[in-house]
């Protein structure tokens, strides 16, 4: 946990973008993911800062499930943290069960918080949220952080959804 603290708080972008969050009054505001995990692999591998980052995704949790609260937030996101460089993605948590069955063809559970939707991604080493605290970085690994540290990619036991399809 403290090699990717470390890391992460090492990192100019995510310096930044969690500077910024302080400020973005997004309800249960977590930074997730794919700049989490492809930042400490770039570390690993020796990559430049930024490699195989696409984008920023920032989850967050409002009871509100109109799509047009969702859109203001949206919005408001794109102004707050347009000096990133790249695209900040920002989702309501509690409208993923909405929308999700319809665009995947699958059902998806309720979600009660930010830190489920971070346990329903497909493989552990994506289960991994921070957020800023008063006294320094708020860590959320609900599988844990080997499977970052081992640049393992395998499939995440604790998901709720239907039965995934095997691909050989």
């Amino acid at each position: 946990e403290a090699e990717f603290r470390r890391i992460i708080e090492a990192d100019p972008t995510i310096t930044r973008l969690l500077a910024a969050m302080q400020t973005f009054e997004a309800p249960d505001l977590w930074l997730v993911s794919g700049v989490l995990f492809q930042t400490v692999w770039n570390v690993l591998e020796r990559r430049p800062h930024g490699h195989g980052i696409l984008d920023y995704d920032l989850f967050y949790f409002d009871p509100d499930t109109s799509e047009e609260t969702e859109d203001r937030w949206i919005k408001r996101a794109a102004s707050h943290f347009a000096f990133a460089g790249r695209e900040v993605q920002l989702r309501n948590q509690a409208r993923v069960h909405l929308w999700y069955p319809k665009k995947f063809s699958i059902p998806y559970p309720q979600l009660h918080s930010s830190c489920d939707g971070v346990r329903q991604f497909l493989m552990p080493a994506c289960m991994v949220a921070v957020r800023p605290r008063p006294n320094g970085v708020e860590l959320f690994a609900p599988m844990g952080l080997d499977d970052i540290f081992d640049r393992l990619i395998r499939h995440n036991l604790l998901w709720q959804g239907p039965p995934r399809q095997r691909y050989l």
